[in-house]
């Protein structure tokens, strides 16, 4: 059985494999950057396309969550980590509007990373409460479809299942952004 630290670092050097620019936060060069499915110049694979189906389990519950399944309504699906230092900052800003939207049938999905529910439970239980839906992807089949260049990354997708917007990276100003986009859809929708 491996150590917590080394199954840790295993997991690291698997992500840093896979993402390239790892952590990205106001404060290190490349910043949050926005994609969406409006503009043709640039455009990130997966965006204006359906949202591929993966499964996932619900941390507590272990109900599977297909998130190519959840046509219907607008959905946030953020792909976050315990060891990543702009995940840690943006997840309780992920919770407080995930609270303000659920009135509009928002539904905001994290989806942890983490090799071990423990490390991700640890940070969680920072706060007695979550209003988002929190997800566990131990093996990383999220970021290998995905492909996000940097941690957090958050995929606003429509009603259609289609994926409208990918906000890559963490910073505070994004946040108002991405609220006003998923309401948006959610306007659209009904």
């Amino acid at each position: 059985m491996r150590s917590p630290l080394i199954r840790a670092a295993s997991l690291c050097l698997a992500l840093a494999l896979l993402l390239p620019a790892a952590c990205g936060s106001s404060s290190s060069s490349g910043g949050g950057s926005a994609r969406t499915a409006q503009s043709g110049k640039g455009r990130k694979k997966g965006v204006g396309a359906p949202m591929p189906s993966i499964v996932v389990k619900e941390l507590t519950s272990k109900r599977k969550i297909d998130l190519g399944a959840l046509q219907g309504k607008v959905v946030l699906v953020d792909i976050w980590a315990s060891w990543c230092g702009p995940c840690k900052e943006e997840m309780p800003l992920l919770d407080e509007m995930a609270t303000r939207l659920k009135k509009a049938g928002i539904e905001v999905i994290a989806v942890s990373v983490d090799e071990d529910k423990e490390s991700a439970q640890q940070f969680l239980n920072s706060r007695n409460e979550w209003s988002l839906t929190i997800a566990h992807d131990p093996k990383g089949k999220v970021p290998e479809v995905l492909k996000p260049a940097k941690m957090p990354t958050s995929y606003v997708v429509d009603s259609g299942g289609i994926i409208r917007y990918v906000n890559e990276g963490f910073e505070r100003g994004d946040m108002e952004t991405i609220e006003a986009r998923l309401k948006a859809l959610a306007s659209e929708a009904s």
